[in-house]
């Protein structure tokens, strides 16, 4: 505690020192409503809110700094403020549509959101606090992210008096970012992320829902994509994290809808466009034409001013395929091309301060000719395994050109060899269930977590192919968009005449069989003119862009599904044969260059080093303290469960677990019993590493337990009941589960797992069709997935009848006796007894017994005796000093032998004459039980 209080009182004396006099220069602000002239089809002109932000010193170069969709003027105050500190004078403003302007959103079309920007450099050109070129030619510069990208594109293929631009996480043609085809008969460009852009792609379903929601009426919406470029978190880092919207105080209105208006804000054309795509899941020719009209590409060849290209690594809406088709564009027209990539985009937050740092420098020097010539190198950022302060380590690397520009050398390309056999895939009737790639709108919520950033992919059995390469000996840096070469087929009887849909994805799979999706990102494509007769057609399929360092002992695994939950899929059932071209491999772009790091200001260096030093300190403790958490018992390397002196208190005195102590050896099955508040679910818990001691250990094969403790792996469990699908079968069921672990199939053991519970030919069937045994059963057989030396069940048996639960019984039975253990926690005290051979009984926390079911039950001295005579044997024991309470019931005879041994009470009845048949305790456990923790509980 006091380390870390001095921690605290440095940082924060550190910030302090570090903050002197540096307060930012003042910037005034003036806003207006301009009345600009209407599009074609407005007779009226159309009012654009705007915010001019002026600098200390002015006359100065102008910068306009253009929104995303769905936000508005307010959504890029901050970045404006930046700017206008560095000396600029800023313009935003509210797009026709948006915020308090006027108009109806045309999506950048040329005649509307274009001409309006045009507009808006007539109006900087009258003012005096703008430096000019020349007559109505200010000296300008444009930027924005995402839809506001776009329009810094257009604006300068549209307007010469643009001296220099920015765009930010755009796209270049919107019709192949929302219906994107990345497969081609031919061969891609030599660019890092060229994709093929081919006709008649797959509708982005979901990202297009998000716009067209977005634009339907309610001003200031919660933006989940952040395609705003939002203001606020003056400290993002680089590396991404979506900022939160600011809140300036100033209402904002936008005209609401007409009733029943089912386009919302957008003109009729737009609307029409989406309606047509989004109910036949296909663009027709005026919806392709239309997109590609508001797009870029459009006026990319026009386009020779400086410009800088800023894309995001983790972007499932605009990828780096779009950024590259740019550059390629740009540098044809002969225009002078800067690209970088950056760790965030659509799924993980704007650029922080260091980018937005660049991009200001780059208008410094092309506006005011101010610093160094930023040139045109390319860079990309690598983000890194390591962790400081929950955010992942990242590493720039800068090479002397973006390849495969006019002029400039293609991108180098390694061969990875992956392997597979040709594999039969399904696409199921509606294109339902569907394969997960990616939470469109969630990304930068899912890509700040750890465990989740890349991990919630999921490809369903049937419907995935997957090709996989052999362990890397060396790192694999892949930097851009791999290729590879596809043949695809129908299977007769499931002719296919709309073309095969297809999804490739590229995983990196780690030595431990986890598997994780670079950048969640997925690459659609459709195979046109399939042959009925099942003829292959080859293709190349560019996959998604990506910035992955593929570790050693890593290996790459290429899937091709025929679903995907973001996209809209063929409706009809159909069936595909995918397989690699012959000595076809992975070609994985290669970008070669010098690796770097942010650097902080030479001043600070001394206080942030204390703060390390101290910081440092107490990683070598915590280090320490994981090695004591992470030690191994020798003695008990071969004992599946030692609990000794486990405690768990909670605040306010709640004591859960009081020292509980005991331990379960190979082959058992072991009853957890104790009433309801007797500790038994948090000790599982603990077990689990689901939540932390606050005394005590546990330990599994020697290692102590703690939240990740590689030993977990060797426990299966079933707590809280198996989520099945009911339209799959039980087999589909499980090798879903399994495959969502991702851990290779050959570890699963469904053979071993299914024989042991006993479902036979059932586990074909859907689930839906299951009795709760089944149920049950199948439940049981996916905690044994993978045969873990240890499982862990919490009422198995709940909610089974009698049958069911005799059946339940051999299935625990038969795989403790493959060696394994079994522990159970259960309020069914007369089935423990049966299934049980050990039981551990727990009250008010605290251990009340433990041992053979047998040496519980046996312990109160009470025998049983069935015999040929029961009257002659009742009387011969009565006449036994010492024995109590003999009664008769029926064949057989009990008796309290009050310690004497059962031995000697059968000596007395074979002298008195009596067969003795069989002899036992009698007492049941729930007798012993309720001994044990009382009538009342």
């Amino acid at each position: 505690m006091a380390t870390a209080l001095l921690v605290a009182a440095v940082a924060a004396a550190g910030i302090v020192w570090l903050n002197r006099g540096d307060e930012p220069p003042p910037v005034q602000t003036r806003e207006a409503l301009l009345p600009l002239p209407g599009g074609p089809g407005e007779t009226a002109p159309v009012s654009l809110d705007t915010t001019l932000y002026l600098p200390e010193r002015t006359p100065a170069p102008a910068v306009l700094v253009a929104h995303g969709f769905g936000g508005s003027k307010l959504s890029v105050d901050a970045d404006a403020r930046e700017l206008a500190q560095r000396g600029f004078v800023v313009l935003t403003w509210s797009a026709r549509g948006f915020g308090r302007s006027g108009g109806r959103i045309a999506l950048n079309s040329p005649d509307h959101e274009v001409a309006d920007a045009r507009g808006l450099v007539d109006w900087l050109a009258k003012q005096p606090e703008v430096v000019r070129d020349g007559e109505n030619d200010p000296k300008v510069g444009v930027t924005g992210g995402s839809y506001g990208g776009a329009l810094s594109l257009l604006l300068a293929g549209t307007d010469k008096r643009v001296d220099a631009l920015a765009p930010v996480i755009t796209y270049n043609d919107l019709s192949q970012a929302l219906v994107p085809n990345s497969a081609t008969l031919g061969e891609v460009a030599g660019s890092p992320s060229a994709n093929a852009f081919a006709d008649d792609g797959v509708f982005k379903r979901s990202w297009a829902g998000i716009f067209f929601a977005s634009g339907m009426g309610a001003a200031g919406l919660a933006n989940p994509s952040s395609e705003a470029t939002e203001a606020g978190d003056e400290e993002a880092r680089d590396s991404g994290g979506a900022a939160a919207p600011i809140d300036t105080g100033r209402p904002e209105r936008m005209p609401t809808p007409d009733d029943g208006n089912p386009c919302g804000r957008f003109v009729e054309s737009v609307c029409r466009a989406y309606a047509q795509v989004a109910t036949t899941g296909r663009a027709d020719q005026a919806t392709i034409d239309l997109m590609r009209s508001v797009s870029p590409s459009s006026v990319t060849k026009n386009i020779t001013q400086p410009t800088m290209l800023v894309q995001g690594e983790q972007d499932t809406l605009f990828g780096l395929d779009q950024a590259d088709a740019t550059a390629r564009q740009i540098s044809a027209a002969g225009g002078k091309v800067k690209v970088v990539w950056y760790t965030g985009g659509h799924d993980g937050g704007k650029p922080g301060p260091g980018l937005r740092g660049e991009i200001a420098d780059w208008f410094d020097f092309h506006l005011r000719g101010l610093g160094d010539d930023p040139g045109t190198p390319f860079e990309y950022a690598v983000q890194g395994a390591l962790r400081a302060q929950g955010a992942p380590s990242v590493r720039t690397v800068t090479a002397s050109g973006y390849p495969g520009l006019t002029g400039g050398a293609a991108t180098e390309r390694r061969s990875v060899r992956v392997d597979g056999v040709a594999q039969t895939i399904v696409n199921p009737p509606g294109g339902n269930p569907a394969s997960i790639s990616s939470m469109p709108g969630l990304g930068s919520v899912i890509s700040g977590s750890a465990r989740l950033a890349g991990r919630v992919a999921i490809d369903l059995p049937g419907q995935s192919a997957r090709f996989t390469g052999l362990p890397l000996e060396q790192q694999l840096l892949i930097a851009g968009a791999s290729t590879v070469r596809l043949r695809v087929s129908t299977v007769p009887n499931l002719p296919a005449p709309d073309g095969a849909v297809l999804f490739a994805k590229l995983y990196d799979v780690g030595p431990d069989g986890v598997r994780t999706l670079p950048g969640s990102a997925v690459s659609a494509f459709r195979v046109p003119g399939l042959p009925t007769d099942g003829t292959p057609v080859e293709v190349t399929v560019a996959l998604p862009g990506i910035v992955r360092p593929i570790e050693t002992d890593h290996r790459v695994e290429l899937v091709v599904t025929t679903t995907d939950q973001a996209y809209a899929t063929p409706a009809r059932a159909a069936a595909y044969k995918v397989e690699l071209a012959p000595d076809s491999a992975l070609q994985v772009p290669v970008v070669a260059g010098a690796r770097s790091s942010s650097a902080p200001p030479a001043g600070p260096l001394i206080g942030i080093g204390v703060v390390l030093g101290l910081g440092l300190i107490a990683g070598i403790v915590g280090m320490i303290r994981r090695r004591r958490e992470d030690d191994v018992d020798p003695a008990l390397t071969e004992v599946p469960l030692v609990i000794e002196n486990l405690s768990k208190s909670y605040p306010g005195g709640l004591r859960a677990v009081d020292s509980l102590s005991f331990r379960v050896d190979r082959g058992q099955v072991l009853g957890l019993l104790g009433p309801n508040g007797a500790g038994k679910t948090t000790t599982l818990r603990m077990l689990m590493g689901l939540i932390s001691p606050s005394d005590g250990q546990i330990r599994v094969f020697g290692h102590k337990i703690h939240s990740g403790a590689p030993v977990l792996s060797r426990i299966g469990s079933f707590v809280e009941g198996a989520g099945f699908l009911p339209h799959l079968s039980g087999r589909a069921n499980l090798e879903l589960y399994w495959a969502a672990t991702g851990r290779p199939v050959e570890r699963a053991h469904f053979a071993e797992a299914l024989e042991i519970a006993g479902l036979g030919n059932a586990v074909e069937r859907k689930v839906r069709t299951y009795s709760q045994g089944m149920r049950q059963r199948l439940a049981i057989a996916q905690a044994m997935l993978g045969f873990p030396d240890l499982m862990v069940l919490d009422e198995p048996t709940n909610g089974l009848d009698p049958p069911q639960i005799h059946q339940m019984r051999d299935v625990l039975r038969r795989y403790a006796a493959t060696g394994r253990t079994v522990l159970v926690s259960s309020h069914l005290l007369a089935e423990v007894e049966q299934t049980c051979d050990h039981v551990v009984v727990m009250h008010r926390g605290k251990l009340v017994a433990a041992g053979s079911v047998d040496e519980i039950v046996a312990g109160g001295g009470e025998a049983t005796f069935r015999v040929d005579d029961p009257e002659s044997a009742a009387e011969a024991l009565r006449g036994v000093t010492g024995i109590n309470a003999v009664t008769v019931e029926g064949s057989l005879v009990h008796a309290d032998l009050d310690g004497l041994p059962r031995s000697a009470a059968l000596s007395v009845l074979v002298k008195a004459g009596v067969a003795v048949e069989q002899a036992g305790p009698r007492r049941r456990l729930e007798d012993v039980f309720l001994e044990l923790v009382g009538e009342g509980s």
